[in-house]
């Protein structure tokens, strides 16, 4: 095929990745200590990911093309689209050269919910609530988080020191977000990474729903600010705490307050701060 020909059909190059790998090689020239040097850089895809439902589509987000079983889980039930990963009859991968669809079949009553709340707009990289239509949509009936669980302080900087090997992506071309699920002790269980914080999330709480972690066995960490809906996330889940490298919003740190979840923030090497119920980390 004429290679123009091949760019106007594939002008993202996902038929040439076969949507295999998640690194794409780009020549680039590099500058340091004084000189330019050519040299091939990995970078990360960015591809658009339709969620269908019984035919219907949802929404597109922009994702990394993998784990994507995880993603579709994490997000119908951390949207609450539907009530448990068993509303979720099948999930099949169809790859298009210009994105791909996760077609998802859910019983008659979810599509029903399903229904009454597509979105209308592309998902950007940085954006979890892109295309609601409406404040009901956005800010979700609280999901209570039940007491207990305590964690040590050195636990939460093992487990965010101990993600950065799990990060296998983003050690190859960097911009990639991770979350990460971690046993009481600090040790990484479960890591999944995407170019998007929510998406990285959500494929984190749908790989650990498909597995039936006990939300009271951890708690989770992610490489990224604090915002609402990544609190809120996590609470439908069922985490007693969050733990960001980043700060939080305000309106984080109220969902968080009154759903009950530990909110720690700006969790790095020797320093952290609890914002809310500090009562489960302890020293």
């Amino acid at each position: 095929m004429d290679e123009d020909l091949k760019q106007m059909r594939d002008p993202l190059g996902l038929l040439r990745l076969g949507y295999a790998d998640s690194l794409l090689p780009i020549a680039a020239r590099h500058w340091h200590d004084g000189a330019f040097e050519e040299r091939t850089e990995q970078v990360v895809e960015e591809t658009p990911v339709v969620i269908v439902y019984n035919h219907i589509p949802h929404v597109v987000m922009m994702a990394t093309p993998r784990d994507l079983e995880d993603f579709a889980v994490g997000f119908s039930v951390t949207e609450e689209l539907v009530r448990s990963p068993a509303d979720i009859e099948r999930i099949d991968i169809v790859k298009y050269s210009q994105g791909i669809e996760v077609q998802t079949a859910v019983p008659a009553d979810c599509e029903a919910v399903i229904a009454t709340r597509t979105r209308r707009l592309t998902g950007r990289t940085g954006c979890g609530i892109c295309g609601s239509d409406s404040i009901e949509s956005v800010l979700k009936t609280l999901h209570a988080v039940p007491p207990g669980v305590v964690v040590p302080a050195p636990a939460i900087e093992r487990a965010l020191q101990s993600l950065i090997d799990h990060q296998h992506l983003n050690a190859a071309a960097g911009a990639v977000h991770a979350a990460g699920w971690a046993a009481l002790d600090g040790s990484i269980v479960v890591a999944r990474e995407d170019v998007g914080r929510h998406n990285a999330l959500d494929k984190l709480i749908g790989a650990l729903l498909r597995t039936g972690v006990n939300p009271a066995e951890g708690f989770v960490v992610v490489t990224s600010r604090a915002s609402f809906e990544m609190a809120q996330k996590a609470t439908v889940f069922g985490a007693r705490l969050l733990a960001a490298i980043s700060g939080p919003t305000g309106l984080a740190v109220r969902v968080a307050q009154q759903a009950g979840l530990t909110l720690v923030g700006f969790a790095r090497r020797g320093r952290m701060t609890v914002y809310t119920h500090p009562q489960r980390v302890v020293a």
